[in-house]
């Protein structure tokens, strides 16, 4: 089992903890991963892009020559899409980009991407994150404290409003909850930070 030291909010290691190999402790898998990621990113799109087709945009009822005998090519409308301000041939319309992965396979992403973190020493476990009032600068010190400068992904085991305001304003810092945890994030964001209660119901939930 890996082994890590769990810090206070002051960086200060308080403890050790061994990581379930289970779930912190695999062979990262990256094809899981990358399908993981790219559903989720599916998942986000909104699908609301919409051109118009030539029996929506204005104009054209009337035939601009007749059938036959002008030279021109036969024309029914001056709205078709090989007309200025005809309409869209094939365009996009509004539609749902969403689709499921297998539960098997989200659940193997994850541990991978978990195992991935732990190994690339990217996990830093803290004992607690409490603050008495909402307070950018604790979050910011604390951050100072355990040396960490990059995108920072923080995981609390239940909601703190205090913890989550606190946080909200700092560029590449985003905090979430064991049971809102995805691939995405822990992939998107260089350190991994989790408090110890966390860890246990991340362990009980997918070991």
């Amino acid at each position: 089992m890996a082994n890590v030291k769990v810090f206070d909010m002051n960086g200060q290691p308080v403890s050790d903890l061994e990581l379930n190999d289970a779930v912190f402790g695999i062979e990262p898998n990256t094809v899981v991963m990358h399908a993981a990621v790219v559903n989720y990113l599916a998942n986000q799109r909104q699908g609301t892009q919409s051109t118009l087709t030539r029996t929506e945009v204005s104009g054209g009822g009337k035939k601009p020559w007749r059938q036959k005998g002008t030279g021109h090519a036969r024309q029914g409308s001056t709205r078709a899409p090989q007309w200025t301000h005809g309409g869209i041939a094939l365009g996009p319309k509004p539609r749902s980009y969403s689709y499921s992965l297998n539960k098997k396979v989200k659940r193997l992403a994850l541990l991978s991407a978990l195992s991935t973190k732990v190994a690339d020493n990217d996990i830093v476990v803290l004992d607690a994150i409490k603050t008495e009032e909402f307070k950018t600068k604790t979050i910011v010190n604390m951050l100072k404290a355990l040396n960490v400068s990059e995108k920072a992904l923080i995981v609390l085991d239940t909601v703190d409003k205090k913890v989550i305001k606190s946080a909200a304003n700092i560029p590449g810092v985003k905090t979430t909850q064991v049971n809102t945890l995805n691939v995405y994030d822990i992939l998107n964001y260089t350190k991994f930070i989790v408090v110890k209660d966390a860890v246990a119901k991340i362990e009980e939930v997918y070991a």
